[in-house]
């Protein structure tokens, strides 16, 4: 069975979107496309070769996809682009455009994801694609998730994991950087409990 590795870059108010550059998504008018990468520093980048070691697969949604196809088939020279443009790229799509980046394949629904998980097969580790995890995680098809938090507070913006199901998580790993970035891994752990702290009288 093969592993489901999905993390998200957040701010500390939970905005997800367009971490990674000024016209990654411009939806709803935001501003502050790119405030991800002025806090990359040996820390994240250490956790981030560690996470790309070894053999895995891609599996994106659709708008991640396009963005990523955009860019790396064009990278030279760089062991990390070798090492995507090679990967097998899985697409959550219900569209029946091609795929054109090398070795990517459709996958029509979340069903179809559940049968690809259950093959042997390398990791699939998910990257972007922010509006599928809800449905990952309700559907308890994700094996570990992390969350990389930078000190930045955006103020609007998509925010992580709207309308998943209610799930509880045991934290596996953690780091933090000296630029403030916080690194947290978590593995699901079944239903969230609940208590009281009201005295008892």
């Amino acid at each position: 069975m093969r592993q489901v590795i999905a993390g998200l870059f957040q701010s500390l108010d939970g905005v997800v979107q367009a971490p990674g550059g000024p016209q990654e998504d411009e939806s709803g008018g935001f501003a502050f496309g790119g405030w991800g990468v002025p806090h990359f520093d040996e820390v994240l980048i250490g956790f981030m070769g560690e996470l790309f070691q070894g053999p895995f697969d891609l599996l994106l949604g659709r708008r991640t996809y396009e963005i990523f196809a955009g860019h790396w088939p064009k990278i030279e020279n760089d062991p990390f682009a070798d090492a995507l443009n090679t990967a097998a790229k899985y697409v959550l799509t219900s569209s029946t455009e091609p795929l054109a980046w090398n070795n990517s394949h459709r996958l029509a629904d979340f069903d179809a994801l559940a049968t690809l998980k259950e093959t042997e097969g390398p990791r699939l580790i998910v990257q972007g694609s922010s509006t599928i995890y809800p449905q990952l995680l309700s559907r308890r098809l994700v094996d570990r998730l992390f969350l990389i938090t930078m000190p930045v507070v955006l103020g609007s913006g998509k925010r992580a994991l709207p309308g998943a199901a209610p799930t509880a998580c045991k934290l596996v790993d953690h780091r933090v950087s000296e630029s403030g970035v916080i690194i947290a891994v978590y593995e699901p752990k079944g239903d969230v409990a609940t208590g009281s702290f009201a005295m008892e009288g």
